[in-house]
């Protein structure tokens, strides 16, 4: 069982409009509502990737409620959320049709207790047990300590599950120094982590800071990888317009579920990269369009090598 950690739950709620212009009324085409929050996103993408997935972190108020009863509809993921006091977040992807371009709006989460983030510990550290690999996702909602992620490395650590690590800003700096098996961040947050916009400068530098592996997203350029294994980047055959929310947690999904199956670097790399301009051409988060993954995956490019003995 693969674990996913999503602290800052939300309803994904998609607008689609013909042409998004400020300062005027819209006309929605089409409306579509997905448990979300980055975490959420993973396990549904692994769940459809064939992996028995368990979600955990927090859920409250009506949006929470409503997280929950569309998370029982996706088939092979464990609801393990726990009740909490403050309303579940909205976030709002306003899709632009005409230009393919789209405009995210997030709310804050609830406020979490003490005693909230208490239970939560006790919840993690029951789950850990059955786990193959846990990943640990995105924002951390009010209340709970800036360093949570560092701890739930180190208890993962602990329990000698490998971890994933995708979020941003001083949680993501606290987090790489509890050295997390694997670091999920994209260009901008490698840049705020380590001070160099050269994407390989910076993924070294990370990897020094703690994270024994970086797989760093480039955008519309694919993935740089830096391993104890060796250096690969993937690129995808061609841009992909649509909806590019959620793509890169289709990437940690492929990672993950890699990582599981034991699968050569290039492979992982290829399957992360294929999947995430499939979740572009889909119309919400935490899904990606099969026959774009069919089509796209033999044609990614990777290249590099491994290390030597």
């Amino acid at each position: 069982m693969i674990l996913t950690v999503t602290l800052n739950t939300a309803l994904d709620i998609t607008y689609r409009v013909g042409s998004l212009r400020p300062h005027t009324s819209h006309r929605v085409s089409d409306v579509t509502e997905r448990p979300g929050g980055k975490g959420v996103n993973v396990a549904r993408v692994l769940a459809a990737l064939g992996h028995e997935t368990t979600v955990t972190g927090f859920a409250g108020g009506a949006t929470g409620h409503a997280v929950r009863e569309r998370l029982a509809e996706s088939a092979g993921v464990v609801d393990a959320l726990l009740p909490v006091t403050g309303a579940t977040r909205r976030t709002i992807a306003v899709v632009d049709e005409l230009s393919g371009d789209t405009t995210q709006l997030n709310e804050p989460g609830p406020q979490i207790a003490p005693a909230e983030w208490g239970a939560f510990l006790d919840r993690y550290e029951e789950l850990l047990p059955g786990c193959s690999a846990v990943a640990l996702c995105g924002s951390l909602p009010p209340g709970v300590p800036v360093g949570a992620y560092a701890g739930l490395i180190r208890t993962a650590r602990s329990a000698g599950v490998p971890v994933l690590l995708d979020t941003s800003g001083e949680p993501l700096r606290r987090g790489v120094a509890a050295r997390p098996d694997l670091l999920k961040p994209n260009t901008d947050e490698l840049a705020e982590l380590t001070g160099s916009h050269d994407p390989t400068r910076a993924t070294q530098d990370a990897r020094r800071r703690g994270a024994r592996t970086v797989v760093a997203s480039l955008g519309p350029r694919g993935l740089l990888a830096v391993t104890p294994e060796g250096r690969w980047q993937a690129t995808p055959p061609a841009p992909v317009r649509g909806n590019p929310t959620g793509a890169g947690d289709s990437a940690v999904a492929a990672l993950l579920s890699g990582l599981v199956e034991q699968l050569p670097w290039p492979d992982r790399l290829a399957r992360a990269v294929a999947l995430s301009a499939a979740t572009v051409r889909a119309p919400a988060a935490g899904e990606y369009d099969p026959a774009t993954y069919t089509e796209l995956l033999p044609r990614v490019r990777v290249s590099g090598e491994a290390s030597a003995a």
